[in-house]
């Protein structure tokens, strides 16, 4: 007689995860963050709320954990476009900064006018403005390890001359994300390609005759 296999419980917990990142997000994108509850993704994602609340303590941890996850997806996704074996933790270094920042840009506008990425990151900043906890909690573990990237390839570029050395890095990357971000979140005008590129040639050499 055949033995039966026993569940795989890893694997019906990875499912059980990721059914939830994905409720979660789906549904401060549709009610925003105030209405969404631990009730409602717990219903949307087919599980029990206890099982959420074995696994994290608020919806703020949820939805920033969902959050962390679909920007690791698009790491992920842009790593495999780019031919890389492994997903990037790094802006590339490629010797050429104006390439490397437009490049890392263009994925960031792509990333922003993604509908699986907008309406969940426009829940998030909003709400952050007005709880502070949740948006501490976003600079601090989604926000600032995506900027520190910026600063770790502008000081490659100090090292070799790309970049004047009295220059603070953490106030330069702002040249560039900074305006991104406005034109996002207030839609003052389209993100584009050709709009990242703009910022970063301003950023590099700036507006004043040369």
């Amino acid at each position: 007689m055949a033995q039966k296999t026993a569940p795989d419980s890893t694997r019906r917990s990875e499912r059980s995860r990721r059914a939830i990142y994905e409720a979660a997000l789906a549904l401060v994108g549709e009610v925003g963050y105030p209405k969404m509850t631990i009730e409602a993704i717990a219903a949307r994602a087919g599980v029990g709320k206890q099982t959420i609340y074995r696994w994290w303590p608020s919806k703020s941890a949820v939805l920033l954990d969902a959050f962390f996850d679909l920007s690791e997806q698009a790491s992920a996704e842009l790593s495999e476009k780019a031919g890389l074996d492994e997903v990037a933790t790094a802006i590339p270094d490629t010797g050429d900064l104006e390439a490397d920042l437009k490049y890392v840009l263009r994925a960031t506008v792509d990333e922003m006018t993604d509908p699986k990425f907008d309406g969940p990151a426009r829940a998030l900043a909003a709400e952050g403005v007005v709880n502070e906890q949740l948006g501490v909690e976003f600079v601090e573990k989604l926000l600032e390890p995506q900027l520190q990237l910026y600063v770790d390839r502008l000081r490659a570029g100090q090292e070799r001359g790309e970049v004047a050395p009295g220059i603070d890095p953490r106030i330069a990357l702002e040249l560039w994300t900074g305006p991104l971000a406005q034109r996002w979140m207030q839609r003052t005008g389209p993100l584009t390609h050709a709009y990242a590129d703009t910022l970063v040639e301003y950023a590099l050499y700036g507006i004043a005759p040369r």
